[in-house]
């Protein structure tokens, strides 16, 4: 298979893989204050995404794949609310264990590396461009 054709796959799947990534991010932001729903109930619990290596047998090359979704097993912190719905007799309340600086970091690079393989994809497409129009010339 054509080098070229095989970097587009190579970049495909890494766009695919970080939009994932991006994704659960995303979601580990939008629910890091989120508590249960009833007295002493877990709050939510931080998604994590695992990536694993794929060998692609018509490229033989190797992609990125998102092998599995998983949970952080990390411990919840507690607040004092009283007030809040989720509150234990003590008025504790469990919180999330979702880090909001831990969760920009890996937004960070997970859209640089979403960005990299975006102009990596361009790239290729320009070589393929370039040589198709050097094979129009030769004719």
């Amino acid at each position: 298979m054509d080098p070229l054709v095989a970097s587009l796959k190579v970049a495909a799947s890494g766009l695919e893989a970080q939009s994932t990534r991006i994704r659960i991010v995303s979601e580990n932001l939008a629910n890091a204050r989120s508590t249960g729903d009833t007295p002493g109930a877990d709050p939510f619990r931080r998604k994590t995404v695992t990536f694993a290596s794929e060998l692609d047998r018509a490229t033989g090359a190797s992609l990125v794949q998102v092998e599995r979704l998983g949970e952080d097993e990390g411990q919840f912190s507690t607040e004092y609310d009283p007030g809040n719905p989720a509150a234990d007799d003590q008025g504790m309340v469990k919180m999330p264990n979702v880090n909001m600086l831990v969760e920009m970091a890996d937004m960070r690079e997970a859209n640089r590396s979403y960005e990299a393989n975006l102009q990596s994809i361009k790239q290729s497409r320009d070589l393929i461009s370039a040589t198709i129009d050097l094979l129009r010339a030769s004719q």
